[in-house]
């Protein structure tokens, strides 16, 4: 990235937080992603490693390049590596809409002795909804902030039917789908794999779609994601959008309408349940027997998250309700102690919160004094190491998982960037933003 960019970055956290440290660590982190995460291709598409983990997830490479959309004003140049982002995602849906890790190229590596179909380029094929989202709302976000719809070529056509084609199917997992997956050896159990041989927990329709694993990659419980439904849905809406204004196909607006349609019937009708004290809440899964879990994971899209994803409004009721629940020890997976509090997750161990959620409790807040007293305790566990891990004990931040974790890096420095005044165009940001 540009130095004087970088420069002229720091120089605006600095004022607005007088605290050079702030400042230090996100000029830190988007020089990180950019020199270390992201790789330009000979063919105009821009591929993104997770961090430790050297494949790409669709979801994570979107959320790792997100802070790039609230600097196109001062560098307009970052539009090709943001089209070429979404040129990889839609090459990847193309291939396999049920995968939601690549190799960059075709050679086999990662989960490779899942029970499952798998591609060469595949890593990892476990069916999570948010995969086939996070594009369609980073192009939707392109067009409507920068104007930019270099995005909208032949490729991204052939994925969004596939998108349509997909979630269509998987709004009856039961009878229309033939996605099984079992993981194999040692880690053959538990929330890795599906059971009922790779079919997973017996749902009935709802009009939402179904998903296998949640956006930590752990697998999901009741079948139906209410977050990732939300997300879905607000994605069909700008498919929609798209397909009239860009593509010119009335046929896809149709079907993405009536997707859109039928998943905000579905979490309107199963989406809620009684939390503690007799309070409507959103759950967090469903699964149309009346069945659901109550609580909320880390990753994104998450319950925490539903106003910054712009799927409901901060100051809903129900979602309300359901912040109020989530963060406070009713929530199992909330966890407090000497140096954190904050939401953590199944997929790590006890008293492990997750600075992505912190930082989406941040980006969720009503007022600058929430958000300013979150970037602090961000700063101050990270363990010595100056980044952001995905998990880190709330007694001892030197105490972690994943020493290196770009996804988090980059919420952190989104969260700082929202704070300090940067805002999408076109009205994508939310208005209920405070400003420090």
């Amino acid at each position: 990235m540009r130095a004087d960019l970088l420069g002229k970055v720091s120089a605006r956290i600095t004022e607005v937080t007088g605290r050079a440290e702030i400042a230090d660590a996100v000029t830190r982190f988007l020089r990180n992603t950019a020199e270390t995460t992201v790789s330009e291709q000979p063919d105009g598409t821009t591929f993104v490693i997770t961090g430790d983990i050297p494949a790409m997830w669709l979801r994570d490479s979107a959320a790792q390049l997100k802070p790039l959309l609230y600097l196109l004003d001062d560098a307009p140049e970052l539009l090709s590596l943001l089209n070429g982002l979404l040129l990889r995602h839609w090459r990847y849906i193309s291939i396999d809409p049920y995968a939601n890790a690549f190799n960059l190229e075709p050679n086999g590596h990662g989960h490779h002795s899942d029970r499952t179909p798998m591609d060469p380029i595949v890593w990892e094929r476990k069916w999570e909804i948010d995969s086939l989202t996070y594009g369609i709302d980073f192009a939707y976000t392109l067009w409507k902030s920068a104007g930019s719809t270099d995005w909208c070529e032949t490729t991204f056509r052939v994925a969004a039917a596939r998108i349509v084609q997909t979630f269509t199917t998987e709004q009856d997992h039961e009878h229309r789908s033939s996605y099984t997956f079992r993981r194999g050896g040692r880690f053959a159990s538990g929330r890795n794999t599906l059971n009922r041989h790779g079919k997973g927990r017996l749902t009935r329709p709802t009009g939402m779609v179904w998903s296998a694993f949640r956006p930590s990659d752990d697998a999901c419980e009741a079948g139906f994601n209410v977050p990732g439904n939300f997300y879905a849905a607000q994605a069909m809406r700008q498919l929609a959008e798209i397909a009239r204004e860009l593509l010119h196909d009335d046929n896809l607006a149709a079907d993405a309408d009536r997707l859109q349609r039928e998943m905000s019937d579905g979490l309107a009708d199963h989406g809620t349940v009684e939390g503690p004290g007799g309070t409507e809440i959103f759950a967090y899964e469903v699964d149309g027997f009346g069945g659901s879990a109550l609580l909320d994971d880390a990753n994104v899209p998450s319950l925490l998250s539903l106003p910054y994803l712009g799927c409901v409004g901060v100051d809903d009721p129900v979602y309300q309700a359901t912040r109020k629940f989530l963060l406070s020890p009713r929530n199992q997976y909330y966890f407090q102690g000497s140096a954190a509090k904050g939401i953590g997750s199944p997929h790590t161990p006890r008293d492990h919160v997750w600075p992505i959620a912190l930082s989406v409790q941040g980006l969720t807040a009503t007022t600058a004094q929430e958000q300013a007293e979150i970037i602090a305790l961000l700063l101050d566990t990270t363990g010595g190491t100056g980044m952001m891990h995905e998990s880190f004990h709330v007694d001892d931040p030197t105490k972690f998982t994943r020493e290196w974790f770009s996804w988090a890096n980059s919420m952190f420095c989104e969260l700082v960037l929202v704070h300090c005044g940067y805002r999408l165009g076109g009205g994508r940001s939310p208005d209920y933003l405070p400003q420090a």
